[in-house]
């Protein structure tokens, strides 16, 4: 990105410049390897959907897609270790969203039939014959 009339030149950005000029430089390169993140299987989590709230046979059907997502990965087939995890985490919200919902109307049911309870029983008694 040299402004047009001005030639690009060798300048080092930092330290001392043993090069000739005009001579070739030595480059450097650094090779990183990173590995990409395994999939995650969400066993944990099916786990407990399984065992606490299974609405519908969701906690089961996640967990095994758990498993099967912990084999790929274990047999070496990361997309398919993905895609198994995949499924087992929209299992798993599905399951914890519904029992979330269930528990909820269950709490709100409570305190509504609490209260009708109570004011039912605070009125005064009727005097009929």
């Amino acid at each position: 990105m040299n402004p047009p009339g001005h030639p690009a030149e060798n300048v080092p950005l930092q330290g001392r410049y043993d090069g000739l000029p005009g001579g070739s430089t030595v480059i450097q390169y650094t090779t990183v390897n990173m590995t990409p993140e395994p999939p995650k299987d969400h066993i944990i989590w099916s786990l407990c959907c399984f065992l606490y709230s299974n609405p519908c046979c969701l906690g089961l059907a996640a967990l095994i897609f758990s498993i099967k997502a912990r084999d790929r990965k274990v047999a070496g087939d990361l997309e398919g270790a993905r895609h198994y995890g995949s499924t087992a985490r929209c299992l798993n919200i599905w399951a914890t969203v519904l029992v979330s919902i269930s528990v909820l109307i269950t709490i709100i049911t409570t305190i509504v039939l609490i209260v009708q309870l109570f004011s039912y029983s605070s009125y005064p008694y009727n005097s009929r014959g």
